[in-house]
């Protein structure tokens, strides 16, 4: 008999299933699905029953999603996908079907909100689609069934041959949401990995406390939360950090924000709950430059602050201004040196390969990020995803292979004009090669010894894995593109 109170929330891989066994992420890079987690613990508090199934990161993943289809029989069947695991998740969508014919399909993220209807018109696996913020919708729909969708806000469906569309959906109001259920990720924390040299100490993971981001640069989507900027107050926040701490022991923490400190005030109050009564953890985040200043960095350091990351984009003048709201380099390196001067490590999050990339601005870039005090960076594979500003014209600008298993930000599936594949792979690999050719850089690694000495055992652990990346070229990412 079918369970209509229960609900299997997948995380399907983000690549082909066939490089799984290969993937260097999973050893270097392993993040929770902290949106299906969020989802689980708002179905959870209103009585239904939420199995989370996160394949990325767990290699017996898909058996567990097929043994609890054949013993629990679950109404209903979530999918929470990107670009690049979209196609992984149809493929197990179909395998449920043959499994349990009558499991009905939700699909959300960033991909389905970017193509919408289009999505249901060509992959009959999906029967709705979660567009935009997927908790009071996904509810509704399991509260009022699959017969009365069209009542549901936020969402679109079939109803026989036909593809309906419902009204928008007004956004929720952060701290009126549970804490997201980390206890139904299957080896929580343990399983779950930062990048290797981008913490002190563990347990850790991450954590979101803000949705959205006010800005329009050309290469991000906003398809989910728009251009809003919603945030957790302060004080929600630090019942988060405490309960991360309390009830699994994490003692440091990636705030997985596209602007943490985009609110000031909710930081400064942060950092002096952190100061007044602490908790033992330290924490990462990602910060525009726009939005950090001496007084506030060295508040963050006192609080716990380990690192931040910074998005450089391109370190020539004129591509990042083709691309990005106030383009000013100076600024970025001003920042760049304040936040060294506050004692917290730094990051610089860049890409190659953007619409005008040409040899003079990536030779551009590697003078201006190698001449910043910057101890860590990450250089992501443009990809002009869906929802992007860049993507409905991109072609106009290059050559685009649009294979979603391969837009992952560690392929380069568009090459922009004057340049060719095998010449871009040529130099990411020069950019990454030089940069851990420096000695300042070596240095950097060999104070992880006692900064961050669990990242040099997985090194060590891992060494052959590490070295097989290394003279692949970097073609498969150890951070995941455009993780912080």
């Amino acid at each position: 008999m079918r369970n209509d109170r229960l609900i299997l929330l997948v995380h399907p891989l983000g690549y082909h299933a066939a490089r799984a066994d290969a993937d260097i992420a999973r050893k270097a890079n392993v993040m929770p699905p902290l949106g299906l987690a969020a989802l689980a613990a708002y179905l959870l508090r209103a009585g239904f029953d939420c199995r989370i199934i996160d394949i990325n990161a767990d290699p017996a993943g898909e058996r567990r999603l097929l043994e609890l289809l054949r013993s629990e029989r679950p109404a209903w069947l979530g999918f929470s996908c990107t670009t690049a695991s979209f196609l992984d998740g149809v493929r197990l969508a179909r395998l449920a079907r043959r499994e349990l014919p009558a499991v009905r399909t939700v699909f959300g993220g960033a991909h389905v909100s970017a193509l919408q209807e289009q999505v249901l018109r060509d992959y009959p696996e999906v029967d709705f689609v979660v567009v935009g913020e997927g908790e009071a919708t996904l509810l509704e729909l399991l509260e009022v069934g699959a017969d009365q969708a069209e009542q549901v806000p936020g969402l679109i469906g079939r109803r026989g041959k036909e593809i309906f569309r419902t009204a928008s959906r007004s956004l929720l109001e952060l701290d009126d949401l549970p804490f997201p259920a980390y206890e139904r990720l299957a080896g929580y924390p343990q399983r779950y990995q930062l990048p290797i040299f981008n913490y002190p100490t563990t347990p850790n993971s991450s954590c979101i406390s803000s949705r959205g981001c006010p800005y329009a640069c050309s290469y991000c989507d906003r398809s989910v939360f728009g251009r809003s900027f919603r945030f957790n107050s302060a004080e929600y926040l630090y019942q988060h950090l405490a309960y991360l701490r309390e009830r699994f022991g994490l003692r440091h923490v990636n705030f997985y924000d596209d602007q943490f400190t985009f609110q000031r005030q909710r930081v400064v109050d942060l950092c002096q709950k952190l100061l007044d009564k602490p908790l033992g953890m330290t924490f990462n985040c990602a910060v525009r430059a726009e939005h950090i200043d001496p007084e506030l960095l060295r508040l963050m350091k006192a609080a716990g602050c380990w690192m931040t990351s910074l998005g450089i984009e391109t370190g020539d003048p004129e591509l990042l201004a083709q691309h990005r709201q106030n383009p000013d380099l100076d600024m970025m390196a001003s920042k760049l040196h304040q936040i060294k001067a506050a004692g917290i490590r730094t990051k610089g999050l860049l890409m190659m390969g953007l619409p005008g990339e040409s040899e003079t601005s990536i030779r551009r870039s590697m003078e201006y990020v190698f001449s910043l005090p910057i101890d860590d960076f990450n250089l992501a594979k443009f990809t002009p995803f869906p929802g992007t500003p860049l993507y409905e014209q991109v072609g106009e600008h290059g050559e685009f292979d649009e294979d979603w298993e391969k837009m992952d930000c560690m392929h380069f599936q568009f090459v922009p004009k004057g340049f060719t594949r095998v010449r871009l792979e040529e130099l990411f690999t020069l950019f990454y090669k030089s940069h851990f050719q420096r000695p300042k850089v070596w240095f950097g690694y060999l104070t992880m010894l006692w900064r961050s000495p669990d990242s040099w055992r997985r090194f060590v652990a891992n060494l052959g894995s590490f070295l097989r990346f290394a003279r692949s070229g970097g073609r498969r990412g150890i951070e995941g593109g455009a993780d912080v």
